[in-house]
């Protein structure tokens, strides 16, 4: 028998109360689907950390908002996600941020540390870069811990567009943050 795209089952955010949750799995929601993922490589926790790090010190002597690691973000009650790094300014956070300390919708920066496989990198350029897309996050940041390379999208109109793929020895900058400047390589050290 096929199944119809009605009868698939769709996820909220409740029924994950309900599951029977394993501090080894990050459980997702994205467009109502339930996604189900292992606690990450030691280098893509390292990536992710460096990253941070980086965000950190440049937000320390800006001021402007601050970088966290791994937050829960619900975008909708079908669209549940826990991104790698974000940064998000201190106005926005103001807004956004509920009583039990989760992002409620799109901060500034996303960014997401590539996992290998097929399934987890689809995640990650298509299923992701649609809801971080439809939600208004102005910049989406995919590290590839793996080839050393950082794909960047930015806001052009109302989508993501990717505008530059950059290598070890190439810069990251950002309009969205004045004076930040960082090799590439330093993510991945």
């Amino acid at each position: 028998m096929n199944q119809t795209i009605s009868d698939k089952v769709r996820w909220t955010t409740s029924d994950l109360e309900l599951l029977q949750t394993d501090e080894w799995k990050r459980y997702e929601i994205i467009d109502g689907e339930l996604f189900v993922t292992r606690a990450p490589h030691w280098k893509h926790q390292r990536t992710a950390g460096n990253i941070h790090l980086e965000l950190e010190i440049w937000s320390r002597s800006s001021k402007l908002g601050e970088p966290i690691t791994t937050p829960g973000i619900i975008f909708t009650d079908a669209d549940n996600v826990i991104p790698d790094v974000v940064w998000i300014s201190h106005e926005r956070l103001a807004q956004l941020l509920d009583d039990e300390g989760h992002l409620r919708g799109a901060p500034e920066l996303i960014v997401e540390v590539l996992s290998p496989g097929t399934t987890n990198e689809r995640r990650d350029r298509e299923a992701k870069l649609k809801l971080y897309s439809s939600t208004g996050v102005q910049e989406y940041w995919i590290a590839n811990w793996q080839l050393q390379q950082l794909e960047i999208y930015r806001r052009e109109a109302a989508q993501l567009k990717l505008i530059a793929t950059l290598l070890a020895d190439d810069e990251i900058t950002s309009p969205l943050l004045p004076g930040f400047g960082v090799r590439v390589q330093h993510f991945f050290g």
